[in-house]
């Protein structure tokens, strides 16, 4: 079975209708042997803000240093979405074994007439994968309700109600009390319930709670009062926490002031699960990194546009307040919502709009856009039409929008999934040199390798993931042009497929060429790959040529050089050695990230660092600092360096501000840990696969901040969560990497890795020139090296390889 296969089967299961209660999926886990027994689990139910509540609770325990479990729904382009540890999407290989052992158990049940829904199979599938991830806590988001919920399966240690509204009253009654109650029925144990209800919600919740603990705005007179303090900047609002052993002052990435209540919640529960361990700095910092895609996201400036998945009437109200705390002219609605919300007291509630498009999300229970329409004109909109999709009502939306208009698409997250696309989509362009390779590339897609591919052997190949409709017009394009355009096969229409394109420059252009006009955000990344753009302005070294940057640590303990540059003049002669050897960058570092460092304190860091730089000044060179602390990134820029360095891909969430308040490159390096912790297990399907989808999302935060994507460098992360083939894998495939359209940056100086070929510790030197060939070979940018001399050869022989006439003249003297 391929994963593709297994998501079908969890998908095909939404046919069963629900079956309110916990018995089918305690029967399901003890087949399965009961893996969630001996995990704590926190608990989060609510009509909204469930969701975000999870994501920030997962953030400041996370921040905390427990290793985290969050199980959210529902997904926007793969089921694993909705279920991660530490961040990271739960692998396909263990979606495939789950299935691979559940599947009878289910088909039994489902003959004898007692099936198991989609929702309760993948709340035992995100508990099995908690149980043997070893989490130290898991942040579960019900689904519906709560005594009733799959969810209620476990104990919870901490658990919240976050707002009770009208909903679902089929099933969970027909009004605020008798909600409230099924609701309340999460509560813990050992710990009160914590709620963000208001008014006659929170009355109905102290009801029936046998302990409340309440969090409101001041004049609510709650237990724990937050504040919001409006925007900060386009994407962050500031919001304070004040309680028994709470006073925090943070920003929050996704405004509202209704978050503000949210992040209040959150915040007490990981107290209530962490202790002391979860301080005041702990519990800002995680709001501040819990990011959560699809709610009021600003994916761009001019014109403003909104992601928002508010989807009933009281999430329209709060995403108006929020809009109405951003600066713009017009407003252009594009809604697409399920067939079950009340869309006249949604029309109602959003703002006045110069216009609507209704469009339908590609889901069985999205409304027809005809009645979406029909809605908004009743609630006065007069510039109101349909489009086919979500993605053609965003483009038209876009394109009647003035620099200064907003574009705000709301109504469901499904609808938001798909205009998302326009930003998160990447075509990634394949290395084929042999029959084999291409082979490998389609079995990577689950795909059939047609016969022109086996036979021809040689192809520009690129991979990009569509959806059902757009798998079909990309092929019937693809049988016109010349090209080949191969997809695994389509069951359900809500897993995206990756689609493997082939063909010859031309093939590919013409492709681009056919589907303009229909599958623009497909075209665009697909022109991308096949240099059809238009070139950047040149602004840095490595624009021109692959560039080297030179490592400088003034460090006591770094792993090949630690102590040797620690002096400030000792470190400065060897810079100046460095710029002579034709290095184009100086890094410099004053905190060590090798397995078992020690933490070293911002100022002891800066008083490190800072002299160095100040000393630098005058050497014809860019100065990078080399650190994962925002607060040493600012007193760098401002000593005078040129570039930011961040091992840890923007982990301190300040990092993407002060790089975009400088304009300034940073480099995002992904990684797990670091320093790194030597022996953790990390799995991925496909490393390099893995690794892209992850930095895309690093990528897009620095973009959000208002960073060009040109000056955000991708660094793979060579030893940082990967095993040694692992590393070479990545080596290889370095190509594929400009499917993010960032400068490429890799790290291999003197590493473990090279181990894998014999070379011991202080015997690397050659491993590392070879590798640094190489990589120039495969399109990086930089390299990020110690040995600069060997390595400035390498990089210019690599490039006289590839085309003596590209040599530049410099390089000849």
């Amino acid at each position: 079975m391929d994963y593709h296969a297994a998501a079908d089967f969890l998908s095909d299961l939404r046919r069963f209708a629900l079956d309110p209660g916990t018995e089918s999926i305690r029967d399901l886990l003890a087949h399965l042997d009961d893996p969630h027994e001996g995990v704590e689990f926190v608990q989060i139910a609510g009509s909204n803000g469930k969701g975000s509540t999870a994501r920030m609770t997962e953030s400041i325990l996370g921040a905390a240093g427990y290793r985290v479990g969050l199980y959210t729904s529902p997904h926007f382009d793969d089921v694993r979405e909705r279920i991660r540890v530490g961040g990271r999407r739960i692998p396909e290989s263990e979606v495939v074994e789950f299935v691979e052992r559940v599947r009878p158990f289910l088909v039994d049940r489902a003959v004898e007439g007692d099936p198991l829904t989609s929702f309760e199979t993948l709340t035992a599938m995100a508990l099995w994968h908690f149980g043997r991830s070893d989490v130290d806590v898991a942040v579960l988001e019900v689904g519906m309700g709560g005594r009733l919920d799959a969810t209620s399966v476990v104990d919870p240690v901490a658990a919240a109600v976050t707002a009770v509204s009208l909903e679902h009253t089929g099933i969970l009654g027909e009004t605020l009390d008798e909600i409230a109650a099924e609701k309340v029925a999460v509560e813990a144990e050992d710990a009160p319930l914590v709620t963000g209800a208001s008014g006659e919600a929170r009355t109905a919740v102290r009801r029936h709670a046998t302990d409340a603990l309440t969090v409101g705005f001041a004049d609510e007179s709650p237990d724990v009062t937050v504040s919001y303090d409006g925007l900060v900047n386009h994407t962050e609002a500031g919001v304070g926490v004040t309680g028994p052993d709470l006073d925090v002052e943070t920003r929050i990435p996704v405004p509202g002031s209704y978050q503000a209540r949210n992040a209040g919640v959150a915040a007490v529960l990981a107290r209530q699960v962490g202790g002391d361990r979860v301080t005041d700095a702990v519990v800002a910092r995680g709001l501040r990194g819990a990011h959560w895609p699809g709610r009021f996201e600003v994916m761009e400036r001019d014109p403003l546009v909104v992601l928002d998945g508010a989807h009933n009437p009281g999430a329209c109200r709060a995403a108006a307040a929020t809009l109405d705390e951003y600066d713009y002219d017009d407003l252009h609605l594009v809604v697409g919502a399920m067939h079950d919300k009340d869309h006249r007291e949604m029309a109602a509630e959003l703002p006045a709009a110069a216009s609507v498009r209704a469009c339908a999300p590609a889901h069985e229970r999205a409304a027809d856009p005809a009645v979406l329409a029909a809605a908004f004109r009743a609630a006065g909109a007069s510039d109101v039409t349909t489009a086919g999709t979500v993605a053609a009502a965003l483009d038209d939306a876009r394109a009647a929008a003035g620099p200064g208009d907003c574009v705000l698409v709301v109504g469901s997250l499904f609808a938001v999934a798909e205009a998302r696309r326009t930003w998160s989509r990447l075509a990634v362009g394949r290395r084929v040199d042999t029959v084999e390779d291409a082979r490998a590339v389609f079995d990577r897609s689950n795909a059939d390798s047609p016969a022109g591919v086996a036979e021809e052997g040689v192809h520009r190949v690129v991979t990009v993931r569509l959806d059902r409709r757009e798998a079909r017009a990309v092929e019937r394009a693809a049988g016109r042009t010349g090209a080949i355009a191969v997809t695994a096969e389509y069951r359900t229409g809500r897993e995206l497929r990756e689609a493997v394109i082939a063909g010859t420059r031309a093939d590919l252009r013409a492709l681009a060429d056919a589907l303009d006009g229909t599958l623009t955000g497909v075209v665009d990344r697909l022109r991308d790959r096949i240099g059809v753009g238009d070139d950047a302005p040149t602004h840095y070294p490595w624009e021109d040529r692959p560039a080297v940057m030179g490592i400088l640590n003034v460090t006591p303990d770094s792993f090949h050089d630690g102590g040797e540059y620690f002096d400030p003049t000792t470190a400065v002669e060897r810079a100046e050695a460095m710029v002579e050897a034709g290095a184009d960058v100086i890094d410099v570092g004053g905190e060590s990230t090798r397995p078992g460092a020690d933490p070293v304190p911002v100022e002891d860091e800066i008083d490190r660092v800072r002299p160095v730089i100040d000393a630098l000044a005058d050497l014809d060179v860019l100065v990078s600092i080399d650190t994962r602390k925002a607060a040493v990134g600012r007193a760098a820029l401002e000593a005078g360096a040129d570039i930011l360095n961040d091992v840890t891909g923007l982990a301190d969430p300040e990092m993407r501000f002060v790089a975009a308040e400088h304009d300034v490159p940073v480099v995002v390096m992904h990684s797990i840990d670091a320093p790194v912790v030597p022996d953790r297990a990390v799995t991925y399907d496909d490393v390099v696969s893995d690794v892209i989808d992850e930095l895309a999302e690093r990528v897009a935060l620095a973009e959000r901040a208002g960073l060009d994507r040109e000056q955000v460098i991708v660094d793979p992360g060579l030893g940082f969560g990967k095993s040694n083939v692992e590393n070479f894998e990545l080596l290889d495939r370095l190509a594929e990497f400009r499917a993010l359209g960032c400068p490429i940056l890799l790290g291999h100086s003197h590493k473990s890795m090279f181990g894998h070929v014999g070379q011991d510790a202080g015997e690397r030197l050659p491993a590392t020139v070879a590798t640094t060939a190489l990589a120039v070979d495969r399109g990086v940018d930089i390299v990020r090296v110690h040995d600069v001399a060997e390595n400035v050869a390498a990089v210019r022989t690599a490039v006289a390889t590839a085309d003596a006439a590209d040599v530049p003249e410099a390089w000849r003297e």
